[in-house]
C-alpha cells in the first residue's frame, strides 16, 4: 500500500494551522474541480487527491492518527526501510476495538456517487467514518443485528435533500435523505439489517452521512461562511458584488469605506434545520479586498497622488 503525503497535497507545512489548511484546500479545490475542467481526468484524480487530504487533515481525530502514522513511517525511512515492506498491520481501521467490519453479501457496490477514495484512507480512516468504504459496520449490542453503512454526499445535497439506490436482496429501494442532514447524522431503514438468528425479525440499516467538504463554504451548525473577493475601487467608493448562496448566486451591497475582513450577515441563507427544514440558518460573508496588480505608470502615479492627499 502506497502511503499518501497529504500535506505535500495540499502544499501546506505539517505544523500548518485549520485556517491554513482550509485556506489551501479552497484554493486548490476551486482549481481542479471537475466542473471547471470538464473531461479532464488528470484534474478530476488531482480533485480527488484534495478533498481525501482535506477530510484527513480537518478532522482533529484523523489528523492525529495521520501525524502519529507519519511520524513512524518517516523513521522507518530514515532507517533504510524500502518502499512495500512497511508494517501496516498496527495502522489499519480494521484493529480489534469498536465495531467490527463486515461484508454483506446481498448489498455490493450499492450506492450512486459513493466512495473515490484511495485504499491508503480506505485502510487507515475506515473504522473513523471514512466515506464510501465499502462495507458495513455492524453493532456489536442487540439480538437483532442491525448495520451501518458510511454514504458521501455534497454539501448541496445536504442542503437540498437527496436520494440513493440500494439494492439489496435483488430489490432497489430508492432512500430518501432529508435536507439538513450533517456529518454523523443517521437514516434509518428499517428492517433492512440481517435477519436475527431465530429468523423471527430482521434488524435495521443506517446511514451514516458525510457531507462533503464544499470549496465555496465552511459550516458552522446551521450557519455558513464564506469569502468574497471585493475590488479596492468598490470597496472605497460602495457597490455591489456577486455572493454564491446554496440557492444560487445574489448580490450584496456593499457601502463605501468597507474594511478588509468586514463580515455580512445574510439572514437565512444558511442550512436548514434537520427538524424544521422551514428554518434556516445564517451565511457570513468576510470581505477580502482584491489589490490591483500590473498597475501602469499612469495609474501609479494617480496612487501617489492620492497617497499625498492623505498626507501618506
Amino acid at each position: 500500500m502506497e502511503y499518501k503525503d497529504y500535506y505535500k497535497i495540499l502544499g501546506v507545512e505539517r505544523g500548518a494551522s485549520d485556517k491554513e489548511i482550509r485556506r489551501a484546500y479552497r484554493q486548490l479545490a476551486r482549481k481542479y474541480h471537475p466542473d471547471v475542467n470538464p473531461g479532464d481526468q488528470a484534474s478530476e484524480e488531482r480533485f480527488k487527491e484534495i478533498n481525501e487530504a482535506y477530510e484527513v487533515l480537518s478532522d482533529p481525530e484523523k489528523r492525529r492518527k495521520y501525524d502519529e502514522l507519519g511520524s513512524r513511517y518517516q523513521q522507518w525511512q530514515r532507517m533504510g526501510g524500502r518502499p512495500g515492506e512497511f508494517d501496516w498491520s498496527q495502522w489499519t481501521a480494521g484493529a480489534p476495538g469498536g465495531r467490527v467490519h463486515v461484508e454483506y453479501a446481498d448489498l455490493n457496490d450499492l450506492f450512486a456517487g459513493a466512495g473515490g477514495f484511495s485504499e491508503f484512507f480506505r485502510s487507515v480512516f475506515g473504522g473513523m467514518g471514512a466515506r464510501g468504504a465499502g462495507g458495513y459496520e455492524q453493532a456489536q449490542a442487540g439480538a437483532v443485528p442491525s448495520y451501518e453503512q458510511s454514504v458521501q454526499i455534497t454539501l448541496e445535497e445536504a442542503y437540498h435533500g437527496t436520494k440513493r439506490l440500494l439494492r439489496t436482496s435483488g430489490r432497489t429501494l430508492e432512500v430518501k435523505i432529508p435536507a439538513g442532514v450533517r456529518t454523523g447524522s443517521r437514516v434509518r431503514i428499517a428492517g433492512e439489517g440481517a435477519q436475527s438468528r431465530s429468523g423471527a425479525a430482521r434488524g435495521d440499516l443506517f446511514l451514516v452521512i458525510e457531507v462533503q467538504a464544499d470549496p465555496r463554504f465552511t459550516v458552522d451548525g446551521d450557519d455558513l461562511r464564506t469569502e468574497v473577493p471585493v475590488d479596492v475601487y468598490t470597496a472605497v467608493l460602495g457597490g455591489e458584488v456577486p455572493v454564491p448562496t446554496l440557492k444560487g448566486q445574489i448580490m450584496l451591497k456593499i457601502p463605501p469605506e468597507t474594511q478588509a475582513g468586514q463580515v455580512f450577515r445574510l439572514r437565512g441563507q444558511g442550512m436548514p434545520h434537520l427538524s424544521d427544514a422551514g428554518r434556516r440558518g445564517d451565511l457570513y460573508v468576510e470581505v477580502r479586498i482584491q489589490v490591483p496588480q500590473r498597475l501602469s505608470e499612469k495609474e501609479k502615479a494617480l496612487f501617489r497622488q492620492l497617497a499625498e492627499l492623505r498626507g501618506r
